[in-house]
């Protein structure tokens, strides 16, 4: 692979890197807040001891968990360019100019 592909292909990478990166921040948000009110509505449940308390329990947990997988995915992604990037620069850096 030559060297200018490779430059591109790490400013590819690092663009992407910093999207995914922007966005594991706002979920991380989004997943403390849907963390938190899955806590309340347990609590909630637990006091209120009623099918729909426990209904709507339920219902937030299951946003929270599904915001949960996407957290790891989105981690994932990150992990996956990371190693991307690591193997680009050794290829660039072994190159001769």
């Amino acid at each position: 692979m030559s060297r200018s592909l490779v430059e591109r292909r790490l400013q590819d990478l690092s663009s992407r890197l910093r999207e995914l990166r922007e966005e594991l921040r706002v979920v991380d948000e989004q997943l403390a807040q849907l963390v938190e009110e899955a806590d309340e509505a347990r609590l909630r449940a637990l006091v209120s001891e009623t099918p729909l308390a426990e209904h709507d329990h339920r219902e937030v947990q299951r946003h929270a968990d599904t915001m949960a997988r996407h957290r790891d995915s989105v981690q994932e992604e990150i992990d996956k360019l990371e190693r991307s990037q690591d193997d680009l620069l050794d290829r660039l850096l072994a190159k001769p100019s």
